[in-house]
């Protein structure tokens, strides 16, 4: 699946990311367009403190694999 936030500024990148995977089975990946700035640090928080998991691609693209319900 991939979730085109670009042009969306914080908080809603990562809004829509946990609304997209919230009935997502373990396993599914997303990967999320955004260019916001505070993406990749908000990403990175936001995979620890909901125990899943986020990998940079490059400044603008991320994979992110649901590891927890």
């Amino acid at each position: 699946m991939i979730l085109d936030c670009l042009g969306k500024r914080c908080p809603l990148p990562i809004i829509e990311l946990a609304k997209a995977l919230s009935d997502k089975p373990v396993g599914f990946e997303v990967t999320l367009l955004s260019d916001d700035p505070a993406s990749a640090p908000d990403l990175i928080a936001w995979a620890r403190m909901t125990t899943n998991s986020v990998e940079t691609i490059d400044s603008k693209t991320f994979k992110i694999t649901k590891l927890a319900n």
